[in-house]
């Protein structure tokens, strides 16, 4: 088989459990927490603060991403297979050609960084990028089938992850809270809950008692609330409904 085709191949096994991914390093994070130096890991608050920063940096990329996309476009993929009703080229995708996938990278980095070990950083960013390239080759393949010459014109512009500072085109559509929040809430409240669950095992591998950093609790159980009522109203309304979103 040619590389072209196991590339894009394998990729969109990859992307089909993409998933899985961010699950493997919380267990292997957990692991590290248990075996490494326990003074290392003692809570700090302005180091903490800014892990989930980072995390929540990578959320707004999603969100402004998100809140600018058509219908069908921008992570709409699914595992029957790709989805893309037009070429994104304005907004955020006139200076990066993957910004979800850029906002992915920062929203997991933070709770590596969490873990404070150097190796486990380089161990992610190696295996997210090697993981990541062959998903987006393997989309970049459709594009290029469906779009063709003007898919290839774009991507000669524009970078993959690497943001170019020059030739931001303001988005076609305005930005719609409705098609954020209905799409979203769940990607912001695993940030938190990941964060509070790395918290629970530290502090359990600390002092062998269960309990949670006050800190986390009180960031914790509102980023929850919020989540159940977005919940509700998305399932049991149609208030997020947006049109052509």
């Amino acid at each position: 088989m040619a590389l072209v085709h196991e590339f894009e191949r394998s990729g969109n096994w990859l992307f089909k459990r993409r998933s899985w991914l961010p699950a493997g390093f919380i267990v292997i994070g957990i692991i590290i927490l248990y075996l490494t130096n326990r003074q290392a890991i003692l809570f700090d608050l302005r180091k903490e603060l800014f892990f989930l920063g980072v995390s929540l940096f990578g959320e707004t990329i999603r969100i402004y991403t998100v809140g600018h996309a058509p219908k069908n476009t921008s992570g709409r993929n699914t595992t029957a297979g790709q989805i893309a009703d037009e070429l994104n080229t304005t907004g955020i995708y006139s200076l990066v050609r993957h910004p979800l996938y850029v906002g992915n990278f920062f929203m997991w980095l933070g709770p590596v960084l969490f873990i404070r070990t150097l190796v486990l950083i380089i161990f992610f960013i190696l295996v997210y990028w090697l993981y990541y390239e062959r998903i987006m080759f393997a989309e970049e393949q459709f594009l290029r089938n469906k779009f063709g010459d003007e898919y290839d014109k774009y991507s000669e512009k524009v970078k993959a992850v690497i943001p170019r500072l020059r030739g931001f085109v303001k988005p076609v559509l305005p930005f719609s809270l409705k098609s954020v929040l209905r799409r979203e809430h769940n990607s912001f409240v695993n940030i938190f809950i990941i964060f509070v669950l790395l918290d629970l095992f530290r502090n359990y591998f600390l002092s062998e008692r269960i309990y949670f950093t006050p800190m986390w609790i009180y960031i914790g159980v509102p980023a929850g609330l919020i989540w159940v009522v977005i919940r509700l109203i998305h399932k049991r309304t149609s208030w997020l409904n947006d049109e052509g979103r």
